[in-house]
């Protein structure tokens, strides 16, 4: 029964999220679909120190689907891969509920660490495409991570983070978490940065001439005397 139930859940949760799902028989080719039976199978194998076992699922699912999730990870509910070509989740990754991946996230490590080496993902987080979470440190909850970012840092609730390496450009309300999966419309710190300091320019320019006026009039009135 668990496991009807577990398909179910997938086909209602990827029909939701994607609105290029038309069919709950187009949900049995989908790769998210298709790795989440191999996780679930490998993280049972996993848990019980099967490991050679739920390795060897693990790669069978990343050769089907070129999602690479490590048996060792733990995935809560409501977890979804959209597209998901390139995607690599790490051994001692946890991640909350409700969390969506695009294609090409990498949650890793560093290379340095032992132990907790892989980032924990908190509840209603959205990873855009290509963005590369390395760690091990928390994004807080209802936070959203831009295409293409490097986060090497915690990242505080209801954050959005773009850039590389990843800062938080903007902080929602707690109280209304921000629950659309939107990957186009964020902030952009380097326009905003350059827009600084193309009006401190503008201004200091024009201290300038009125200083340069202020030394022709100077010296008229000089000449004058």
């Amino acid at each position: 029964m668990g496991f009807i139930k577990n398909i179910k859940e997938e086909i209602n949760l990827i029909k939701e999220r994607d609105p290029a799902i038309h069919s709950n028989m187009e949900v049995f080719l989908y790769p998210s679909f298709k790795v989440m039976m191999y996780y679930r199978a490998a993280h049972k194998q996993y848990l019980k120190g099967h490991y050679f076992l739920a390795r060897y699922l693990s790669q069978r699912g990343v050769r089907k689907t070129g999602i690479e999730i490590h048996p060792g990870a733990q995935i809560g509910k409501g977890f979804f891969i959209d597209h998901g070509t390139g995607v690599i989740i790490g051994e001692t990754t946890i991640i909350g509920d409700n969390v969506t991946l695009y294609q090409g996230v990498t949650l890793g490590g560093t290379g340095k660490e032992q132990g907790k080496r892989h980032p924990t993902i908190g509840n209603n987080v959205m990873i855009s495409s290509g963005a590369k979470v390395l760690g091990s440190f928390t994004i807080g909850d209802n936070s959203k991570i831009g295409a293409g970012s490097v986060v090497l840092e915690e990242v505080p609730p209801n954050s959005t983070v773009v850039g590389v390496p990843g800062r938080v450009v903007k902080r929602t309300d707690p109280n209304h978490p921000q629950d659309e999966l939107d990957q186009i419309h964020f902030p952009d710190p380097v326009k905003e940065d350059i827009s600084v300091l193309q009006k401190e320019n503008s201004e200091l320019t024009n201290r300038v001439l009125e200083l340069e006026q202020s030394v022709r009039e100077l010296r008229k009135s000089i000449k004058e005397d």
